[in-house]
């Protein structure tokens, strides 16, 4: 597989947004990344998470992401498709992947199994683990994940995974017991869901984790927490990370009983580079005859996910001439650059009343699911990613 050389950011980086030159942000949005709070909060994971850290591919898959992660020292890759897997594989050298997409035609299993060297896969009905036997039937160095999903009690996270994927608990016992029948190595998964704001969430799916590998009479080697770890919005605070890591640890030994614990991993995706891009954006008209702006991003670009949850609506702060804009704000409605309709943002911001075009809008907090989901509607969409310092995150 080729290699290229890992991201590295040039010797004199603008210490943040502000002293970056508004012209490169006057027609494309760009998104500022700041290596240095990745790989602080990577030390974060790989310290405070009491087993394997990996990264879920898809909350960002830039080349500069990736990079520094593997630079960092990670080696465990969470990934949804074959796709995700070659754009890894320029810039990490031994990646281990989990391909911990419960749906995968048989073209992306071989693909994945043959070309990638990927032993681990992830089901969460019969079907699926018939695809996997056809394809690596009789080797037992492949790790079967059996993905659960437990009833939702009530809103404990922004996006909720249980109505797409995971097995009920009976299923899931049958699904180990088949799993172990022909020859793989069965272990659990779960998903809490994206933004998840309590660690009790953690702990009541690996107590059903104990449960169900009980009912199948199956020791587990391992048992994936999934992702959802949370970064802190200005909607959405949730408890530090540390009382995650401590909850799941706790709970492990409880559920499992000391020294019959499982091996542990996790797969962060949002609470891992989250704080580490902000979304650059001009403003190209004020209409001061009204309360109307519109900017040169929205929600076919960086702020997609603000549409879908408002509650992950990004910091944000106003840039001129290198200073923070401050004085008497108004309540603005926040149109995006295309002609469609809905790219406008779901809640009017407060920004100052003097806001002019050619000022500059900072969104924070938007390493995760920001550049990722940007789309080249209309035409827009052309996202450089500038090395800074240190983003802002509110």
């Amino acid at each position: 597989m080729p290699k290229t050389l890992p991201f590295r950011a040039p010797a004199l980086l603008p210490a943040n947004a502000l002293a970056v030159n508004p012209a490169l942000a006057a027609d494309d949005a760009l998104f500022c990344f700041s290596a240095a709070t990745l790989k602080a909060k990577l030390e974060e994971f790989r310290k405070g998470f009491p087993g394997e850290v990996s990264f879920a591919v898809k909350s960002n898959p830039a080349a500069e992401i990736l990079s520094t992660l593997a630079a960092g020292g990670l080696t465990h890759w969470d990934v949804a498709s074959v796709k995700e897997m070659t754009a890894v594989s320029t810039v990490s050298t031994a990646p281990v992947f989990h391909y911990h997409n419960p749906v995968k035609s048989r073209r992306e299993i071989a693909e994945a199994y043959r070309t990638y060297g990927c032993r681990r896969f992830a089901v969460d009905c019969r079907e699926e683990l018939a695809k996997i036997g056809d394809v690596a039937g009789g080797d037992v160095s492949v790790e079967i994940a059996v993905r659960f999903v437990l009833p939702r009690e009530r809103t404990a996270a922004a996006h909720d995974f249980s109505t797409k994927f995971g097995a009920p608990e009976h299923i899931c016992i049958e699904l180990l017991k088949d799993a172990a029948a022909r020859g793989f190595k069965p272990m659990l998964t779960f998903h809490p869901g994206s933004q998840s704001r309590e660690p009790q969430t953690y702990v009541r799916h690996i107590e059903a984790a104990a449960r169900i590998a009980g009912a199948a009479g199956v020791s587990l080697a391992r048992l994936n927490v999934g992702g959802g770890f949370p970064a802190s919005y200005p909607l959405s605070r949730p408890a530090p990370l540390a009382a995650f890591f401590t909850a799941i640890a706790e709970a492990t030994t409880r559920t499992f009983g000391k020294g019959h614990e499982p091996r542990l991993e996790c797969e962060p995706g949002r609470g891992l580079v989250a704080t580490c891009m902000s979304l650059l954006c001009s403003v190209k008209l004020v209409c001061t005859d009204g309360d109307d702006i519109f900017i040169n991003d929205g929600i076919y670009g960086g702020l997609m996910e603000c549409m879908q949850v408002p509650e992950l609506m990004p910091p944000y702060r106003v840039i001129r001439a290198g200073k923070v804009l401050s004085g008497p704000t108004k309540s603005w409605k926040v149109f995006g650059p295309t002609c469609d309709p809905l790219d406008v943002l779901p809640h009017r911001l407060d920004l100052p009343a003097s806001l002019r075009e050619d000022d500059l809008i900072e969104f924070g907090t938007l390493g995760a699911y920001g550049l990722a989901t940007t789309t080249r509607f209309n035409g827009y969409g052309g996202h450089q990613v500038l090395a800074v310092g240190e983003v802002y995150n509110g």
